[in-house]
């Protein structure tokens, strides 16, 4: 064995623990950095060929490995828009140039447009629900958008469906006047209801819902709009009944038979569709049981839901909800061999296989928690001993270095 060789042999080792005390290094320096994922240094020998009598020392390789599936513990915090996986896979975020990333870094703040920005100023994406339900991209970042929700936004939800239960008495003698959908000022009925709908851009609209009975187990039912109402004495309205119809009802058990349905068209806004199939006809008097109408008043944003699934809901004012965005996960065959880049975010490499993009609980995929950030996976007992074999593998290391060095001075001065 030379002594060169000895010496390029305790370099080397030295080379190697100084490789594996920089991954210590930085892994206790990010040991509560949210979402880091821990590296550390797999050896490799290197042999040389050795002529018989002779062994030629070769030495020690490093290769950095990161634990980047490796999850590490949830912690909860008070803010919806912190954002952890429970399982396999990354969020998506794009820097300020609009270049896609992948990170499990979830502490998200909205900035001053709204959107939604990590710590290392990476910007969340999303699939927007504006064009309607959206469908992942499976090979590509196609389609996502900044997640960005802005406190400002008034909304208004008209009214659509609803549903009206009540109890018409089977006794009540029907009304020997005009019958309310003629609109004439006599006009004359058995029973009267009035409901709150929403136009196109969340007014009120009331509607005075008139039931008559016109003959045995048959009524009218009769829609008109309040605000067309004379003063006082309510009929004629201008411009007549919104719709009217008629309801049979089954004499030996007092259930409805025809009519169970009306579609109301609300002035400036939608049709109605009103589900009056469980109205009945029975003994007592008029009765509603059930009144209910969907449609919202303006109202603006008063907090953001994130379910498991990663569908982003703005909760308003008046505490109805409305998806925003659809947060995807993207995954790839072997995550271990992502591309490590500043900002604890991630990139494809040659090694890593090819991009996966899904929803939460989706083919392998985890779940989104919202209130929640994933710690580091860094273990600290772990690193301090990695952190004393090193520096004694070092230490030896430089040892035999140094006897080589020795060695090579006596070999030198043997000619003195």
């Amino acid at each position: 064995m030379s002594l060169y060789g000895m010496m390029r042999t305790g370099v080397s080792g030295m080379n190697a623990q100084a490789n594996r005390l920089s991954t210590t290094a930085d892994n206790i320096a990010n040991s509560s950095t949210t979402g880091y994922k821990r590296a550390s240094v797999e050896f490799s020998s290197l042999i040389i060929p050795s002529v018989t009598g002779n062994y030629t020392s070769g030495g020690v390789t490093t290769a950095i490995r990161y634990s980047n599936s490796q999850q590490g513990d949830l912690r909860y915090t008070n803010s919806a828009s912190d954002l952890a996986i429970n399982g396999d896979g990354f969020f998506v975020v794009q820097d300020a140039s609009g270049t896609p990333f992948l990170t499990r870094a979830g502490s998200f703040v909205p900035d001053g447009e709204g959107r939604l920005v990590n710590a290392a100023g990476f910007y969340l994406m999303g699939y927007n629900f504006a064009n309607g339900t959206p469908s992942p991209v499976t090979n590509g970042f196609g389609g996502l958008e900044m997640v960005s929700v802005s406190q400002t936004e008034l909304t208004a939800l008209p009214s659509e469906n609803g549903v009206f239960t009540a109890n018409l008495p089977v006794d009540a003698v029907a009304p020997a006047g005009p019958l309310p959908s003629t609109n004439s000022p006599t006009a004359e009925y058995t029973a009267k209801s009035s409901m709150v709908v929403y136009d196109d851009v969340g007014r009120e609209v009331i509607l005075d819902i008139y039931y008559t009975k016109t003959a045995a187990n048959t009524w009218e039912v009769a829609v008109f709009n309040q605000a067309d109402a004379t003063p006082g004495t309510s009929f004629p309205y201008t411009g007549g009944d919104l719709i009217s119809g008629s309801m049979t009802f089954d004499p030996s058990n007092g259930q409805l038979l025809t009519g169970g349905s009306l579609a109301i068209p609300v002035p400036g806004g939608q049709t109605l569709t009103l589900d009056l199939s469980n109205m009945t006809e029975l003994g007592g008097n008029y009765k509603v049981l059930d009144a209910y109408v969907d449609g919202e008043a303006p109202s603006g944003i008063d907090s953001v839901v994130i379910g498991e699934d990663g569908t982003m809901y703005a909760q308003y004012e008046n505490g109805t909800f409305k998806p925003l965005y659809r947060i995807p996960i993207a995954t790839v065959q072997s995550p271990d061999q992502l591309r490590v880049l500043p900002g604890n975010v991630f990139s494809q490499s040659d090694q890593s296989g090819d991009l996966r993009v899904g929803f939460a609980g989706e083919s392998g995929l985890g779940s989104v928690v919202s209130g929640a950030l994933e710690n580091s996976n860094v273990d600290i007992a772990e690193e301090l001993t990695n952190m004393i074999e090193s520096q004694r593998s070092y230490t030896a290391n430089s040892k035999v270095f140094q006897t080589g060095a020795d060695l090579m001075d006596i070999l030198v001065n043997l000619k003195r």
